[in-house]
């Protein structure tokens, strides 16, 4: 029977169209109606990422560069928001059969290893329970088994290739690291599909993005998409690395619905770990002797580090360079200085070869931040008035817990309460919780005001911090009661927070 899946031709990207609704299409139709869409909708964080990386591979190589701003600033303005379908249609045409899932001799993004036997599929899909991986996001288990439909073999094979952990592989060479792991990946949103892509092109040249040491192809033009080494001969290789060495084994049941529950899957390429991501920002903290990327925090929202991703290129700090090249673009004025962007921030945290969580943030981008330092020092200070206020908030509610546990413990004669009694108390509270999770969106109002007026944005920030604190502390006592035992030590955990407030904020009113 028939397993031919073309993913030039297949629906099997989602995007989503003007109305919001979630759409499949193929690579040809996803981008020759670019310019009407609105974004790629992935099926988690991880798998948004490496559809980006898969058609940023091809817009690279279909346009030779952009190897400057002109080029660059022609495909934005010449095309009239859309890509040139003449040469891109051309260029799809001619790899049409590097794109076949199912290829006997070549099939696409992966190579047959006989060393390794059948499993399931449940071992690339990444939010499925399979090995290391526990029942967090999926309901499959890797003995149950996972039916999967070409489409979506398609997406999470990408997402194997980008994001997968090291390990065991029970071979002598063990899995190692994909290209995309251990950081965030940032990509420049524009209004529609085509300026998202476009806004993410970074110049290419010989030495940009990264080095080119040979002859730059993506691997379905590669003669020998394996052949030994570890630096990537170019941005194109780059993108689209094979960390493993994957094959999928279709089945077409009785109603010739053709689906893939089974796979081999043994290490591939292994990358050097000093190759920097683009996509991903580097911070050498602490004067550390290497950068590292920024990576998610479980119990830490990314916006608490955003002025970060703002600091222009300097020692130690390399900015994703989609952000780097928006600044050039924009200091060049070839974009528009006023319009409001978003940048989004996906992956996924990772303990070793076990997957912890995915996230996607978002947030607005204004141009100005890339170009006025003083702007970003703004940003930065409002970001530490928040984390000042907070430890207030915290020391308030300690003080709180503290005449809950022991009423006398002011005086002389009284017990002082245990640490662990104090935790114990506070824990349930939950009051830095209740604290950064009323922020964030007035933080999102700040970061979009900030550079119209400044004063008055630090000042409306400066009375929500107050008002949050404030608001944080009550919603814990009010529920304490009216004993005497309570009311004091409310008393004393508002007189705290009160000074704290002013120590923050000295010239300011605090209650």
């Amino acid at each position: 029977m028939n397993t031919s899946f073309n993913l030039i031709d297949e629906p099997w990207i989602p995007c989503t169209d003007p109305t919001g609704k979630v759409v499949e299409l193929g690579i040809r139709e996803t981008l020759a109606n670019a310019h009407r869409l609105i974004e790629i909708s992935g099926d988690s964080p991880i798998v948004t990422v490496a559809l980006h990386r898969l058609l940023l591979a091809i817009l690279h190589r279909v346009v030779e560069g952009p190897t400057d701003m002109r080029q660059w600033s022609r495909l934005w303005a010449d095309g009239k928001g859309r890509w040139e379908n003449t040469t891109l249609d051309e260029y799809l045409t001619k790899q049409h059969d590097n794109f076949e899932l199912f290829d006997p001799e070549r099939p696409f993004y992966q190579a047959a290893d006989e060393r390794v036997k059948e499993k399931s599929v449940a071992s690339m899909v990444m939010d499925a329970a399979s090995g290391n991986n526990g029942t967090l996001f999926d309901h499959h288990t890797e003995a149950g088994g996972l039916s999967l439909t070409p489409a979506q073999a398609a997406r999470h094979l990408l997402a194997a290739q980008s994001f997968g952990l090291a390990g065991l592989s029970g071979l002598d060479q063990k899995f190692t690291y994909a290209p995309c792991v251990g950081g965030i990946l940032f990509l420049v949103q524009g209004k529609t599909l085509f300026q998202t892509l476009l806004l993410n092109m970074v110049r290419y040249g010989k030495d940009e993005p990264i080095p080119k040491l040979g002859d730059d192809l993506p691997t379905w033009e590669a003669a020998d998409p394996y052949a030994e080494r570890s630096l990537p001969n170019g941005y194109l290789d780059y993108l689209t690395w094979q960390n493993r060495r994957i094959l999928l084994k279709p089945e077409v049941g009785l109603d010739g619905v053709t689906r893939v529950r089974n796979m081999t899957m043994a290490p591939g390429l292994r990358m050097d770990g000093e190759v920097q991501n683009p996509m991903m920002h580097y911070d050498a903290n602490n004067k550390a002797e290497r950068s590292f990327p920024l990576r998610f925090s479980e119990s830490k929202a990314l916006w608490r580090d955003s002025s970060a991703l703002f600091k222009l290129r300097t020692e130690g700090i390399r900015p994703p360079l989609s952000v780097d090249w928006l600044a050039t673009l924009s200091s060049n004025g070839k974009i528009e200085k006023s319009e409001t962007r978003r940048i989004s921030a996906l992956g996924m945290v990772n303990d070793q070869a076990k997957m912890e969580f995915f996230r996607g943030e978002r947030m607005p981008l204004r141009n100005e931040y890339l170009e006025d330092k003083i702007l970003v020092e703004a940003l930065d200070s409002a970001l530490k008035m928040a984390e000042d206020v907070a430890r207030q908030l915290w020391g308030s509610a300690r003080t709180l817990a503290t005449f809950l546990v022991a009423p006398e413990s002011d005086s002389p004669e009284g017990n002082k309460p245990q640490k662990e009694d104090l935790n114990q108390k506070m824990g349930p509270w939950g009051i830095e919780r209740r604290y950064w999770a009323r922020l964030e969106a007035p933080f999102m109002v700040t970061l979009e005001t900030l550079p119209d007026d400044s004063s008055i944005a630090l000042r409306n920030w400066q009375e929500t911090l107050k008002r949050t604190a404030w608001q944080s502390l009550d919603s814990i006592t009010e529920s304490l009661g009216t004993s005497p035992r309570a009311l004091k030590a409310t008393v004393q955990a508002r007189g705290q927070l009160a000074a704290g407030l002013t120590k923050v904020f000295p010239k300011e009113t605090t209650l």
